[in-house]
C-alpha cells in the first residue's frame, strides 16, 4: 500500500520544539535519525552522533527535539499514525465485519516494506526500530504524565480500532480491548523472536507468517 505523497500526519506538538517536517534539516534529522538508531541501537544513539551523520551541529537538533526520548516518541507516533492510516484505508469500502477484521489484523501484524512516496521516512527501517525499541518509550518514570499529555494516543487509537471491529464480529465477547492489545503487542514480539530467537518460532518456515497466525487465532476465538 502506497502512502499518498501529500499526506501528512498530525503529531502531538508537545513531542517537538519545531516541526521537523517543516524544513529540509528537520526531514534530514528524521531520515538519518531512523537509520542511525537502526544501526547502533537507541541506547548508543545520541544527538551528537546524529549531528555528525548529517554534518550539522548537535545544537541544531536540539532546536527540534528536547531530548532523544521525545525523538523516539515522535517516531513512534509517526509510525502508529501510518499504521492507523493503512488500517482505515484497507477497510474503507468493506462492510462485512469478519472481512474487515482480517484486513486490519493483516495491516497491524504484517512485515513492513518501505513506501517510496515518503522519501525521508523508511517505513521498513522504522518498523524494525518499533519492534526492537518501542518498549523503551514506555520505560519512563513520566509514563503516566506522558500518557495524560496524549503521547500514546495514536497507539491507543490503533488498538481501539481493532477492538471495535472485534466487537462487530462478536458483540458479546467480553475482552475486545484485551484481545486487540494482545494482537498488537504480540505481533511486535513475534517479529522480534523471528529475528533473534529462531529456535522458538515457526515463522522462519515456508508458508508460516505472523498475520496468518493472528487471523487464524482470532477466528478460533470469535467464531
Amino acid at each position: 500500500m502506497k502512502l499518498p505523497g501529500n499526506l501528512r500526519f498530525t503529531i502531538n506538538e508537545k513531542l517537538y520544539l519545531k516541526d521537523p517536517e517543516s524544513s529540509v534539516l528537520g526531514r534530514k534529522i528524521l531520515k538519518h535519525g531512523i537509520l542511525l538508531i537502526d544501526e547502533i541501537g537507541f541506547e548508543a544513539f545520541t544527538f551528537k552522533k546524529l549531528g555528525d551523520c548529517i554534518a550539522s551541529n548537535e545544537s541544531s537538533i536540539y532546536r527540534y527535539f528536547e531530548n532523544k526520548h521525545k525523538f523516539l516518541l515522535y517516531l513512534s507516533s509517526w509510525y502508529w499514525s501510518w499504521v492507523e492510516y493503512r488500517m482505515l484505508f484497507a477497510i474503507q469500502n468493506i462492510d462485512e465485519p469478519l472481512q474487515k477484521l482480517h484486513k486490519v489484523v493483516y495491516e497491524v501484524t504484517c512485515e513492513i516494506k518501505d513506501d517510496v512516496n515518503t522519501e525521508y521516512i523508511d517505513e521498513a527501517v522504522l518498523n524494525r526500530i518499533i519492534i526492537s525499541e518501542y518498549s523503551k518509550a514506555f520505560m519512563s518514570k513520566e509514563i503516566d504524565k506522558e500518557n495524560k499529555d496524549g503521547f500514546f494516543i495514536v497507539y491507543k487509537n490503533v488498538i481501539s480500532l481493532l477492538a471495535d471491529i472485534i466487537a462487530e464480529v462478536k458483540p458479546d465477547y467480553l475482552y475486545s480491548k484485551a484481545l486487540a492489545s494482545s494482537v498488537v503487542v504480540g505481533a511486535l514480539n513475534q517479529h522480534f523472536i523471528k529475528q533473534h530467537f529462531k529456535s522458538i518460532t515457526e515463522f522462519t518456515e515456508p508458508n508460516k507468517d505472523v498475520p496468518t497466525f493472528y487471523i487464524q487465532t482470532l477466528d478460533k476465538i470469535l467464531l
